[in-house]
């Protein structure tokens, strides 16, 4: 399940390390800029209007499935003829890459209540790999075989995801009701459990905050004084990958001793990590704040959703759909935002912008 978690939304994360030369290939018009948006935009639509399936239908046949359309997104991807082909393509992948998403609840609902935040966390630290490790892999193969061979690297890592996924056990569906209804549900669910509403909030703003970073890296350091290329701008995912770590930790501290503290831990250290990033503006400086970044956005996550998941066992899909739907619509809060503050505020401007999310998602929430 941690692998195919990690294969499934490492997706919606490959463009980012690739702008520069996204840009330099489709080089008229905004197209390129809107990549990152899109994309996430599109995992936010599937979240939506998909992941609830979750609770209607058999799961194992249900993930397989939705591999196989992620899989047709990456070939349309790999075959775009012209940039808004490709953006097109890319809200088709952030589609099809909330597999990941119908694979979390499964593990939630495989656990015991007393060790729910470990397991989740384990299988997240192979999601937060995927997310990390796959700019890595994306800046690299960009760099030294062009962004389309990325689009078809990821082609047979999808059907492998597909293929360990027929090892999960099959499952009965947890509701009984139509489509239509079970969307409408999901409005109930948002009213009556303010918890959720909560860690919606603060963890969409982490995630923003988080976003507003890894939009704008391959472009900075493509500026003075770094001057570095999508390589190394991808191998900040592998440094950033130290914060995966706190997947099983912060699982097991909030088993003990419940998630608010983890969470408030998680919001301070991503505030401290925009800080460094703001204030230290050289390689040393970005190395030691995406450390702190990556670490402190996955603390909060995993105890947010060792809290989702435990609120009602027969709506885990529809909890998990409001959350990251939450979740993700901030990140392109915070990509889009990025992208505004690049270029009207250069590097200072995001900064500020960064800054402003971290201090929302650590003092907000005392507000509601």
């Amino acid at each position: 399940m941690a692998c195919a978690c990690g294969i499934g939304v490492a997706n919606i994360y490959y463009n980012q390390p690739m702008l520069g030369v996204l840009g330099r290939a489709f080089p008229a018009g905004m197209a390129v800029s809107l990549i990152p948006t899109v994309t996430q935009l599109g995992y936010a639509s599937g979240l939506l209007f998909l992941v609830p399936l979750g609770d209607l239908l058999e799961r194992r046949r249900l993930i397989s499935l939705h591999f196989l359309g992620l899989i047709a997104a990456l070939l349309l991807a790999a075959t775009a003829p012209g940039g808004w082909a490709l953006v097109g393509a890319s809200l088709l992948i952030g589609i099809g890459a909330t597999v990941a998403q119908q694979v979390l609840p499964v593990a939630a609902s495989l656990a015991s209540d007393r060790r729910r935040g470990a397991v989740v966390g384990g299988v997240m630290s192979g999601l937060l790999t995927g997310i990390l490790l796959s700019r890595t892999l994306a800046g690299f193969v960009a760099a030294h075989w062009g962004w389309r061979t990325v689009f078809w690297m990821a082609i047979p890592m999808a059907a492998a995801g597909a293929a360990v996924m027929r090892l999960l056990p099959r499952s009965l569906p947890a509701a009984a009701m139509g489509y239509p209804a079970l969307l409408r549900s999901l409005l109930k669910l948002w009213r009556e459990e303010p918890r959720l509403r909560r860690a919606a909030f603060t963890q969409g703003l982490l995630f923003a905050a988080f976003s507003v970073f890894w939009t704008i890296l391959a472009l900075h350091l493509e500026q003075p004084p770094f001057r570095r290329g999508s390589d190394i701008a991808g191998l900040f995912g592998v440094i950033g990958a130290i914060g995966v770590l706190a997947a099983p930790l912060s699982g097991r501290m909030a088993d003990r001793r419940g998630p608010a503290p983890v969470v408030l831990t998680g919001a301070a250290v991503v505030l401290v990590g925009w800080g460094v990033i703001a204030g230290w503006n050289t390689l040393p400086g970005l190395v030691v704040g995406v450390v702190l970044l990556d670490f402190g956005v996955q603390t909060a996550l995993i105890a947010h959703q060792q809290l989702v998941f435990g609120l009602r066992a027969e709506a885990r899909n529809r909890l998990n759909t409001l959350f990251m739907t939450s979740m993700f619509l901030g990140g392109s809060l915070g990509s889009s935002g990025a992208i505004l503050a690049w270029r009207h505020g250069g590097w200072t401007g995001v900064c500020g912008y960064g800054l402003a999310l971290a201090v929302a998602a650590t003092f907000g929430p005392f507000l509601l």
